[in-house]
């Protein structure tokens, strides 16, 4: 359901205000894509599963963690066009509840009718997608494999088209787009935004928050993949520049509740009715907070905050939400 919402928060920019001065937040919501419940993963699969049907394939393979996001929304497009569903899902968040492996996302992806296969932590999930295809094979399927968060050169072009879109919104707003904070775990989302960012020639920084790799591991997958969306266009590889990678918020682990990812989810849901996640977009937001805070953004500039969806995996971590 395109084009997503593009809304102002202005009680959040007043919570964050201070003597009276705050930037102005806006929000990209494709938390509203419309699909599934919603999140970025829909507008990578109408790429993705539009070239599995050109090849014929009859059963889509992907891979994540047992919370993924994109893991739910593969399985639901899978149902929608008729196709079987494999999920190879790794058990890579320590220390989680009963609620982690049953509810959030699990729960919406056994309704969706997936075959689940679950990895131990560390198990190379790369053997078991290689072994899993040919096994298919060898049945007679026409498997299509769907890498982790979708994030190859075609589901990544999906957001070099969402930063088209959000161009668009911003003009018609009358808005200019300053910054763009955006979650990084895949890299998908971040390098199709920069990538729209270079084709409509706007002069805004992009702040990837890092879910899970560091600065220097993240920006390398992320400008690959910048890479990969130029050849499909072809344009010429030139130099990636841009890129910003912030990886203060990712604190013990990928799926590790943060102080600071809690206050910011709760911060967005009580003064704009908006959920973010855990995983991604919570600790995506507590790093504009970080930014605004630190007044490394100026109270004259304006932010677009990327959601990227997620709020199934709220149902995965009740434990952590007690006030």
């Amino acid at each position: 359901m395109l084009p997503t919402p593009f809304e102002e928060m202005p009680r959040l920019s007043q919570a964050l205000g201070r003597g009276g001065a705050a930037p102005s937040l806006f929000i990209k919501r494709d938390d509203c894509t419309g699909f599934a419940g919603g999140g970025n993963k829909a507008r990578k699969l109408e790429f993705l599963v539009a070239e599995a049907l050109q090849q014929g394939a009859d059963v889509l393979v992907t891979i994540g963690a047992l919370q993924s996001n994109h893991a739910r929304q593969t399985a639901a497009a899978a149902a929608r066009h008729g196709l079987g569903c494999v999920l190879l899902l790794t058990d890579s968040v320590a220390n989680r509840g009963e609620a982690y492996r049953t509810n959030g996302n699990q729960l919406l992806d056994r309704i969706f009718g997936a075959q689940i296969r679950f990895l131990a932590a560390g198990e190379d999930s790369t053997a078991a997608a290689a072994a899993t295809m040919a096994a298919l094979a060898a049945q007679g399927r026409k498997p299509y494999l769907i890498p982790v968060g979708g994030s190859n050169g075609l589901g990544s072009f999906a957001y070099r088209e969402a930063l088209l879109e959000l161009a668009a919104q911003a003009r018609e707003k009358g808005c200019s787009l300053d910054h763009i904070v955006v979650p990084t775990g895949s890299g998908g989302t971040h390098a199709g935004i920069l990538a729209g960012v270079a084709e409509a020639g706007l002069p805004c920084r992009v702040h990837g928050v890092s879910v899970s790799r560091s600065a220097e591991e993240a920006g390398a997958i992320v400008a690959g993949l910048v890479q990969e969306i130029f050849a499909l266009e072809g344009r010429e590889r030139g130099a990636v520049t841009g890129l910003e990678v912030d990886d203060s918020q990712i604190g013990s682990g990928y799926g590790q509740p943060t102080a600071a990812m809690i206050e910011a989810v709760e911060l967005v849901a009580r003064t704009e009715g908006i959920l973010l996640d855990p995983v991604y977009t919570g600790k995506a937001m507590a790093g504009l907070v970080a930014l605004v805070r630190s007044g490394a953004i100026a109270p004259t500039e304006t932010i677009v905050f990327w959601h990227t969806g997620g709020a199934p995996g709220l149902f995965a971590y009740p434990e952590v939400f007690q006030g």
